[in-house]
């Protein structure tokens, strides 16, 4: 009965936290300026995703903010670099 107990206790709380930073910082993400703010968000979104799978929580929701978050955060800074190498060959 104790064990039960304990399985239903357990949550997926790192699971949807990850899936949720994930989610809001790639849609704010997107928008210019502000999606710096979500920096914060998008690393979160990526050790709460990797802490979730560590605690055998929902592996989808885990994986899902890992990879926005990793996505976001691709996108963000290799629009950068790519902007940066534009504006050096263009000369």
């Amino acid at each position: 009965m104790e064990n039960q107990m304990e399985a239903r206790q357990q949550g997926n709380g790192m699971a949807v936290s990850a899936l949720v930073l994930g989610l809001v910082g790639l849609v704010l993400g997107l928008v210019p300026f502000l999606g710096w703010f979500m920096l914060p968000a998008w690393i979160l979104a990526i050790v709460f995703g990797a802490v979730g799978l560590k605690k055998g929580q929902s592996k989808g929701m885990s994986w899902t903010g890992i990879v926005l978050g990793i996505i976001t955060f691709i996108y963000k800074f290799g629009f950068w670099i790519l902007v940066a190498i534009g504006a050096s060959t263009s000369t």
